[in-house]
Protein backbone atom coordinates (compact mmCIF):
# COMPACT_ATOMS: atom_id res chain seq x y z
CA UNK A 1 0.00 0.00 0.00
CA UNK A 2 1.40 3.37 -0.69
CA UNK A 3 1.50 5.74 1.92
CA UNK A 4 -1.48 7.94 3.19
CA UNK A 5 -1.42 11.39 4.68
CA UNK A 6 -3.97 12.56 6.98
CA UNK A 7 -4.05 15.51 8.59
CA UNK A 8 -6.25 16.73 11.68
CA UNK A 9 -6.66 20.16 12.68
CA UNK A 10 -8.73 21.55 15.13
CA UNK A 11 -8.41 23.91 18.45
CA UNK A 12 -7.13 22.56 21.94
CA UNK A 13 -9.72 21.24 23.59
CA UNK A 14 -11.54 19.68 20.93
CA UNK A 15 -10.03 16.20 20.82
CA UNK A 16 -7.82 16.18 18.30
CA UNK A 17 -5.05 14.12 19.90
CA UNK A 18 -8.13 11.01 20.96
CA UNK A 19 -8.65 10.71 17.33
CA UNK A 20 -5.28 10.83 15.92
CA UNK A 21 -5.02 7.49 18.81
CA UNK A 22 -8.66 6.29 17.19
CA UNK A 23 -7.04 6.65 13.49
CA UNK A 24 -3.04 5.40 14.28
CA UNK A 25 -5.16 2.42 16.58
CA UNK A 26 -7.81 1.71 13.35
CA UNK A 27 -4.40 1.41 11.48
CA UNK A 28 -1.92 -0.43 12.99
CA UNK A 29 -5.00 -3.38 13.83
CA UNK A 30 -4.55 -3.41 9.66
CA UNK A 31 -1.02 -4.35 9.98
CA UNK A 32 -0.13 -0.96 8.49
CA UNK A 33 3.40 1.03 9.49
CA UNK A 34 1.92 3.93 11.34
CA UNK A 35 3.48 7.42 12.33
CA UNK A 36 1.93 10.23 14.21
CA UNK A 37 3.44 13.45 14.83
CA UNK A 38 1.35 16.21 17.10
CA UNK A 39 2.15 19.67 16.88
CA UNK A 40 0.73 21.84 19.25
CA UNK A 41 -0.01 25.60 19.35
CA UNK A 42 -1.48 27.48 22.35
CA UNK A 43 -3.66 24.67 22.52
CA UNK A 44 -4.65 24.99 26.45
CA UNK A 45 -5.46 28.38 25.70
CA UNK A 46 -7.55 27.36 22.72
CA UNK A 47 -5.16 27.46 19.84
CA UNK A 48 -4.31 25.56 17.01
CA UNK A 49 -3.64 21.30 17.25
CA UNK A 50 -2.31 19.61 13.67
CA UNK A 51 -2.00 16.16 14.38
CA UNK A 52 -0.21 14.23 11.49
CA UNK A 53 -1.10 10.60 10.61
CA UNK A 54 0.93 8.83 8.25
CA UNK A 55 0.73 4.79 7.23
CA UNK A 56 1.38 2.53 4.79
CA UNK A 57 3.72 -0.69 3.95
CA UNK A 58 6.38 1.58 5.39
CA UNK A 59 6.71 5.35 6.60
CA UNK A 60 9.83 6.85 6.72
CA UNK A 61 8.42 10.49 8.58
CA UNK A 62 5.36 11.42 10.41
CA UNK A 63 5.88 14.87 8.85
CA UNK A 64 2.82 15.84 5.74
CA UNK A 65 4.48 18.76 3.69
CA UNK A 66 2.20 21.25 2.01
CA UNK A 67 0.07 19.51 -1.11
CA UNK A 68 0.39 16.01 0.46
CA UNK A 69 -2.62 15.49 2.53
CA UNK A 70 -5.01 13.22 1.06
CA UNK A 71 -7.39 13.78 3.61
CA UNK A 72 -7.85 16.70 5.94
CA UNK A 73 -10.21 15.96 8.95
CA UNK A 74 -10.59 19.42 10.47
CA UNK A 75 -12.71 20.48 13.53
CA UNK A 76 -13.23 23.92 13.09
CA UNK A 77 -13.78 25.83 9.78
CA UNK A 78 -10.99 28.32 10.17
CA UNK A 79 -8.58 25.50 10.78
CA UNK A 80 -9.59 24.11 7.90
CA UNK A 81 -9.24 26.65 5.89
CA UNK A 82 -5.51 27.29 7.05
CA UNK A 83 -4.88 23.83 6.76
CA UNK A 84 -6.31 23.98 3.12
CA UNK A 85 -2.51 24.52 1.44
CA UNK A 86 -1.50 21.02 2.96
CA UNK A 87 -4.31 19.23 0.56
CA UNK A 88 -3.08 16.96 -2.14
CA UNK A 89 -4.83 18.17 -5.61
CA UNK A 90 -7.62 15.47 -5.70
CA UNK A 91 -7.45 15.10 -1.76
CA UNK A 92 -10.81 15.04 0.44
CA UNK A 93 -11.59 17.87 3.23
CA UNK A 94 -14.23 16.56 6.16
CA UNK A 95 -15.24 19.98 8.39
CA UNK A 96 -16.74 20.70 11.05
CA UNK A 97 -19.16 23.65 10.59
CA UNK A 98 -18.56 24.94 13.74
CA UNK A 99 -16.91 28.05 13.54
CA UNK A 100 -14.65 28.70 17.50
CA UNK A 101 -13.24 32.78 17.64
CA UNK A 102 -9.63 32.77 18.10
CA UNK A 103 -8.14 35.31 20.62
CA UNK A 104 -8.04 38.31 17.71
CA UNK A 105 -11.51 37.59 17.06
CA UNK A 106 -12.53 37.99 20.70
CA UNK A 107 -10.60 40.94 21.20
CA UNK A 108 -11.46 42.67 18.06
CA UNK A 109 -8.39 42.92 16.54
CA UNK A 110 -9.46 40.84 13.39
CA UNK A 111 -12.76 39.46 11.75
CA UNK A 112 -13.27 35.93 11.33
CA UNK A 113 -13.28 35.19 8.23
CA UNK A 114 -16.76 35.38 6.13
CA UNK A 115 -18.14 31.69 4.17
CA UNK A 116 -15.17 29.68 4.72
CA UNK A 117 -17.52 26.74 4.03
CA UNK A 118 -18.17 28.36 0.57
CA UNK A 119 -14.84 29.18 -0.86
CA UNK A 120 -13.34 25.79 0.23
CA UNK A 121 -16.39 24.07 -1.17
CA UNK A 122 -15.55 25.84 -4.56
CA UNK A 123 -11.95 24.71 -3.94
CA UNK A 124 -11.96 21.23 -3.08
CA UNK A 125 -14.05 17.75 -2.35
CA UNK A 126 -15.40 18.92 0.90
CA UNK A 127 -18.10 17.06 3.16
CA UNK A 128 -19.27 19.64 5.88
CA UNK A 129 -20.93 18.21 9.02
CA UNK A 130 -22.79 19.58 11.96
CA UNK A 131 -20.59 17.34 14.16
CA UNK A 132 -21.75 19.03 17.37
CA UNK A 133 -25.19 18.96 16.66
CA UNK A 134 -24.52 14.90 16.25
CA UNK A 135 -22.11 14.75 19.39
CA UNK A 136 -24.88 16.27 21.15
CA UNK A 137 -27.03 13.54 19.92
CA UNK A 138 -24.72 11.14 21.08
CA UNK A 139 -25.28 12.66 24.50
CA UNK A 140 -21.57 13.96 24.68
CA UNK A 141 -20.78 17.48 23.42
CA UNK A 142 -17.23 16.78 23.65
CA UNK A 143 -17.48 13.52 21.37
CA UNK A 144 -17.54 15.93 18.02
CA UNK A 145 -13.98 14.17 17.04
CA UNK A 146 -15.13 10.64 17.09
CA UNK A 147 -18.26 11.71 14.61
CA UNK A 148 -15.84 13.32 12.50
CA UNK A 149 -13.74 9.96 12.99
CA UNK A 150 -16.57 8.32 12.02
CA UNK A 151 -17.42 10.53 8.61
CA UNK A 152 -14.37 9.50 7.49
CA UNK A 153 -14.13 6.07 8.26
CA UNK A 154 -16.91 5.31 6.13
CA UNK A 155 -14.23 6.36 3.21
CA UNK A 156 -11.73 3.57 4.05
CA UNK A 157 -11.22 0.00 3.70
CA UNK A 158 -11.21 -0.48 7.38
CA UNK A 159 -14.13 -2.60 8.15
CA UNK A 160 -16.86 -0.75 10.55
CA UNK A 161 -16.60 -3.55 13.30
CA UNK A 162 -12.98 -2.93 13.42
CA UNK A 163 -13.49 0.75 14.18
CA UNK A 164 -15.56 -0.37 17.00
CA UNK A 165 -13.24 -2.43 18.59
CA UNK A 166 -10.13 0.08 17.76
CA UNK A 167 -12.81 2.82 19.89
CA UNK A 168 -13.21 0.32 22.84
CA UNK A 169 -9.93 -0.24 23.20
CA UNK A 170 -8.74 3.53 22.96
CA UNK A 171 -11.70 5.60 24.90
CA UNK A 172 -11.64 5.30 28.32
CA UNK A 173 -14.83 3.68 29.54
CA UNK A 174 -16.44 6.12 30.99
CA UNK A 175 -16.82 7.89 27.63
CA UNK A 176 -17.27 4.73 25.46
CA UNK A 177 -20.97 4.75 25.32
CA UNK A 178 -21.21 8.45 24.14
CA UNK A 179 -18.19 8.06 21.88
CA UNK A 180 -19.36 4.82 20.10
CA UNK A 181 -22.95 6.62 19.65
CA UNK A 182 -21.05 9.44 17.99
CA UNK A 183 -19.32 7.18 15.73
CA UNK A 184 -22.25 5.23 14.36
CA UNK A 185 -23.77 8.63 13.74
CA UNK A 186 -20.63 10.21 11.49
CA UNK A 187 -20.36 6.82 9.72
CA UNK A 188 -23.75 6.43 8.90
CA UNK A 189 -24.39 10.10 7.79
Amino acid sequence: MSTKNIMIVGVGGQGTLLASRILGNAVIRKGYDVKVSEVHGMSQRGGSVVTYVKFGDAVHSPIIDKGEADIILAFECLEAYRALPWLKKGGKMIVNNQQINPMPVITGAADYPADILGKLGAAVDLTAVDALALAREAGNAKAVNVVLIGVMAKNTEIPYEEWIETIKTTVPPKFLDANLKAFDLGYHL
